[in-house]
């Protein structure tokens, strides 16, 4: 069972204050699908470990919303001009991912970390029941994951995640994408 609570984040960007769920614990009772997403038994918690600021639609972990994180003038007018006004009201998990995705694109992030916004923004669409916008963000990730293995020897062997999982994730998003597109 997936337990949540309610947390209150300051906007690096606008100052705006504003409350967000975050996950307290999880399971993975639901099983793992062959692109590693892990299923919770109940909520899937997903979509509550990035959160959007309500006023200027900045999106990132609950670490981008503390005084350390690094909000340069260039990401600010990005995030005022192409996020704040498409925010709408209600933002559902892969509406976060791809704003989350956005942000760190402007910050000049990893490409294998974009992917990973991206491809995590296709599995809140499997939640969210949109197969498009699953297919567009699997798309996106399988690209992403490409231009992270051109450099490959830049991958860092931290551990956490291997080059032999970034080749297979994005060759799963890649296989699935061309199955869903009807390439094979």
């Amino acid at each position: 069972m997936t337990t949540l609570r309610q947390i209150e984040l300051r906007c690096p960007v606008c100052d705006n204050e504003f409350k967000s769920q975050t996950v307290v614990s999880t399971n993975a009772f639901g099983g793992k699908r062959t692109d590693f997403h892990e299923r919770a038994a109940g909520t899937q918690p997903l979509a509550y470990l990035i959160h959007m600021c309500s006023e200027c639609g900045y999106s990132g972990g609950e670490g981008d919303f503390t005084a350390a994180a690094d909000v340069s003038p260039v990401l600010k007018q990005h995030v005022l001009e192409e996020l704040a006004p498409l925010r709408p009201s209600l933002v559902c998990g892969s509406e976060k991912y791809e704003a989350a995705a956005k942000v760190a694109q402007w910050q000049g992030l990893d490409p294998r970390h974009i992917a990973d916004l991206l491809l995590r923004a296709a599995w809140c669409c499997v939640d969210e029941g949109d197969a498009e916008a699953e297919r567009y963000f699997r798309r996106h990730a399988a690209w992403m994951f490409e231009e992270s293995l051109e450099a490959y020897d830049a991958v860092p062997r931290d551990g956490q995640y291997s080059p032999i999982w970034w080749a297979s994730c994005g060759g799963e998003s890649g296989m699935r994408r061309r199955r869903q597109d009807g390439s094979i």
